[in-house]
C-alpha cells in the first residue's frame, strides 16, 4: 500500500476506462511541459491549459494514435519547448552543452586570474619587530 506519492492533477473525469490506455496517457503526460507552469509536467499541473493538453492526449490515444504520433502532434502544435526533455541534436546543442561550457570558461578564468596575480613579497622585519621577537624568545 502506497500512501505518499506525487500529487497528480488528473481529474477523475479525465481518466480513461482502459487501464493500459490510461497508463500510456500518463506516460506521455509526464513527458510534456505545462506551458503555463513551465517547471511541471501536464500530469502534475492544475492549469487549464494543462488539462486541455491531457484531454487532447487521451482523445488522440482513444482515436488509435501511437505514443510517438501523439508526442509528434503536440510538438508540431506547440514546438519542442513542450517537451520536458528535448531531443539532443544540433539545434539543441547549446541547451545541452551550455552548462558544461560555462563551467569550463569559469574554471579557466579563475585559473588565469590566480596565475596573473603576483605573489606578495615578504617585507623584511623592522628593527622594532626583531626586538619584540627576541624579547619573546627570551621569555
Amino acid at each position: 500500500m502506497q500512501f505518499g506519492g506525487p500529487a497528480l492533477a488528473v481529474a477523475p473525469d479525465e481518466v480513461l476506462r482502459d487501464p493500459a490506455l490510461e497508463q500510456r496517457a500518463r506516460a506521455i503526460s509526464a513527458e510534456l511541459r505545462c506551458l503555463v507552469c513551465q517547471n511541471q509536467s501536464i500530469d502534475d499541473s492544475d492549469a487549464p491549459l494543462a488539462r486541455d493538453l491531457r484531454v487532447l492526449v487521451r482523445e488522440r490515444l482513444k482515436a488509435g494514435s501511437s505514443d510517438a504520433d501523439v508526442r509528434s502532434f503536440v510538438v508540431q502544435r506547440y514546438g519542442e519547448f513542450v517537451l520536458l526533455r528535448p531531443p539532443v541534436g544540433w539545434h539543441t546543442a547549446l541547451l545541452w552543452l551550455g552548462p558544461v561550457i560555462v563551467i569550463v570558461l569559469a574554471s579557466a578564468g579563475l585559473f588565469l586570474a590566480r596565475r596573473r596575480r603576483p605573489l606578495a613579497a615578504e617585507a623584511p622585519l623592522t628593527p622594532d619587530e626583531e626586538a619584540r621577537i627576541r624579547a619573546i624568545e627570551k621569555a
